[in-house]
């Protein structure tokens, strides 16, 4: 059985997680559980998987958790009790499931406590690829794929070899502003923003498909994820979300890896891998699809993509700032102070003031990760 640390349990891809621990109590347990202020569905949860240990976001709201679920489970909180709960010696693997710049640390803790990760928080590698990679390589650690795009990438690279992938082609839906007018943009609400036409996610990675900022920083960790050349690395528009993504060979063969929009399932394939599992989700059914549409990405409507291909190809510390930038644009946009489109003006505009450098040890990106949040924020006022 294997014994899992969950990073972000209240999230959408913790919740998802959970209902999959549920499916299969025989396979997995949960030793451990870290996620911010929602106490209430964290409550829940722990009386529900009794896990050994917990870990919040503010050491303010442990008396409250502690009224809520009694003196069976110890609590722990702030950056360092999550990377006590990650590196715990009983844990086997860390689903990274915190969103954002926040979910690095407690995932790298783990990393180097030789745990395996199953990796949702593609911000760990946007911020700090080579520090990861290089991590994982030294400890021999294994880092799966959750997000569906790179578990369709990984599904798609099984059995075929590394140095005849041509290119790899990630799949984006466009959001919900793929036909508006361009000269409307300006005018989106933050409702209409969050009315994401096929994945039911959080609010931050909801924008940020809207935005197809996401897309962008999915670009970056299958930089690392992969090892591939940014020239290598393709988006493509498929507004069905049925083929999750796809992997071109040099003999111009493209396998690609479909499925329901379900994170259950690349879920379970991290956590069961090379094993497949026999979920409650239905099957698809490509005869009840229709028609499966890819379109070229229009550079003018989804600017931030760009954005993310030049950090890319700057490297160094840029895409740490980069990321940073957004989760401060998106927060403001969120909260209405800024418009739809000032989001990737915001992004530009730090990375235009910022002086990129090599990045050997992980406090250099957490010091540039502040610096880009402080100037973006200024910005932002």
């Amino acid at each position: 059985m294997k014994a899992i640390t969950l990073l972000g349990s209240t999230g959408s891809i913790g919740v998802s997680t959970l209902a999959l621990v549920r499916e299969f109590p025989e396979l997995f347990r949960i030793y451990g559980l870290v996620a911010g202020r929602n106490l209430t569905l964290l409550a829940k949860q722990i009386k529900e998987f009794s896990p050994k240990c917990v870990a919040i976001k503010d050491e303010a709201d442990v008396p409250r958790l502690r009224r809520l679920i009694g003196n069976k489970v110890e609590i722990l909180f702030g950056e360092s009790g999550a990377a006590a709960v990650a590196s715990a010696p009983e844990v086997d693997t860390v689903l990274a499931a915190i969103v954002g710049g926040a979910g690095l640390m407690p995932t790298l803790h783990g990393l180097l406590a030789g745990k395996e990760i199953a990796l949702a928080n593609k911000e760990a590698l946007v911020m700090a690829g080579q520090i990861f990679v290089d991590a994982a390589k030294k400890k021999g650690v294994r880092l799966l794929p959750v997000d569906s795009e790179h578990s369709a990438i990984f599904q798609c690279l099984q059995g075929n070899q590394r140095a005849e992938v041509d290119k790899i082609i990630l799949t984006a839906s466009g959001g919900p502003f793929l036909r508006t007018a361009l000269n409307r943009l300006d005018k989106v609400s933050v409702a209409q923003a969050l009315k994401h036409p096929n994945w039911k996610m959080g609010q931050k990675i909801t924008v940020d498909s809207a935005t197809m900022m996401n897309k962008g920083l999915e670009v970056i960790e299958a930089r690392w994820e992969f090892d591939m050349d940014p020239n290598s690395i393709q988006v493509v528009i498929h507004p069905q979300s049925v083929v999750h993504s796809m992997v071109r060979y040099q003999d111009g063969s493209i396998i690609a890896q479909l499925g329901i929009n379900d994170m259950r399932i690349p879920i379970a394939y991290a956590l069961s891998f090379p094993n497949r599992l026999r979920g409650s989700w239905r099957s698809l059914d490509l005869t009840q699809r229709g028609e499966l549409n890819f379109l070229p990405v229009e550079k003018r409507r989804f600017p931030a993509l760009s954005l993310a291909y030049e950090a890319l190809r700057e490297g160094g510390t840029m895409p740490a700032v980069l990321n940073a930038a957004n989760e401060i644009a998106v927060a403001a946009f969120l909260s209405g102070r800024i418009g739809f489109r000032e989001i990737h003006r915001i992004i530009n505009k730090t990375m235009r003031k910022h002086v990129n450098r090599a990045a050997a040890e992980i406090g250099e990106v957490l010091e540039v990760d502040r610096w880009a949040r402080q100037h973006a924020s200024v910005l932002v006022h």
